[in-house]
């Protein structure tokens, strides 16, 4: 049975899509410009905990990516530079090949690193050539219809995230984990055999 993970805010630090916003907006600052109140209205709707599912499939938050000139050496050397400094080393020091990182976060974001990481990945499908989602952004309980779409009725062994919108995958796991920086602890209502705080 595969370990199964969310992404931001567990195996990373921060949230991976703002932090590369914010790297391609140092680095192309006047092309994203004219981009930026459309993607800080987004980002504020996100976290305000409106409809993620509507605020995502507008674009608003990656209504900038058609305007970088090569959103993939973008990716590529964003995570070149920051790889090191943003995944967890607790993360490292326990991953298997077999494991799952399911993210509201943009696959064409992600592949790349789990590619290099040696891991499976289900994420948010974002068109890289309108910033628009195709389909709904990867959170909550889409992240069980996803994953049962990508992988049939896997089983999950351990399941880790930083999110209450995660509730409805720890509820299938043998065991789930709620991540706050680099602590682990059972996952808060929901009682597993043999859980123990994870330091």
């Amino acid at each position: 049975m595969p370990n199964v993970y969310d992404f931001d805010q567990t195996v990373i630090y921060p949230d991976g899509g703002y932090t590369f916003f914010k790297f391609c907006l140092r680095r192309h600052f006047f092309r994203l410009l004219p981009k930026l109140p459309g993607t800080i209205r987004g980002l504020l709707r996100f976290h305000v905990r409106e409809n993620k599912h509507e605020v995502a499939a507008r674009g608003e938050f990656y209504n900038w990516l058609p305007k970088l000139p090569d959103w993939q050496e973008e990716v590529r050397l964003f995570w070149e530079a920051k790889a090191g400094e943003l995944l967890k080393p607790w993360y490292l020091a326990q991953k298997r090949p077999d494991d799952i990182i399911i993210s509201c976060s943009g696959e064409f974001l992600l592949r790349p690193l789990c590619d290099q990481l040696g891991v499976r990945l289900v994420g948010t499908l974002v068109n890289t050539k309108t910033g628009r989602l195709e389909g709904d952004s990867c959170y909550g309980a889409e992240k069980v219809r996803r994953l049962r779409e990508t992988f049939g009725d896997v089983q999950i062994d351990e399941f880790y995230s930083d999110s209450h919108a995660d509730d409805p995958l720890a509820k299938l796991a043998r065991r789930a984990w709620f991540v706050t920086g680099d602590e682990r602890m059972p996952w808060p209502g929901l009682s597993h055999e043999n859980a123990a705080t994870r330091k």
